[in-house]
């Protein structure tokens, strides 16, 4: 399944504590990348902060993985986790029979 997870920074986050763990993230990062775990990375542009998507099982396996992340357990940032699927309305548009001549 896939899964989006935005990030969000607690209040709790400070300098230090980023400072702390960001060579540890990046690393649990690069190694959850290189098992097909994390399929894209972006920084966001509105503000500071990164968008992932993962490829899990479900929704709680994706909570349980990004657990595991050293900022989230340094209490500097906590995600959002959105699963998300094919695009359905397009089965509701398009009539069965056309889809049988495809």
């Amino acid at each position: 399944m896939k899964i989006i997870a935005v990030d969000r920074i607690l209040p709790t986050a400070t300098e230090e504590k980023i400072r702390n763990v960001v060579i540890q993230e990046a690393m649990h990062t690069w190694t959850l990348y290189s098992k097909d775990v994390i399929r894209e990375m972006y920084f966001r542009k509105d503000r500071p902060g990164v968008v992932l998507v993962l490829e899990c099982a479900n929704a709680a396996e994706a909570r349980q993985l990004l657990s595991t992340f050293p900022l989230v357990t340094a209490g500097v940032i906590e995600f959002e986790v959105i699963p998300v699927g094919y695009f359905v309305p397009f089965g509701t548009l398009i009539s069965k029979e056309l889809l049988e001549q495809m």
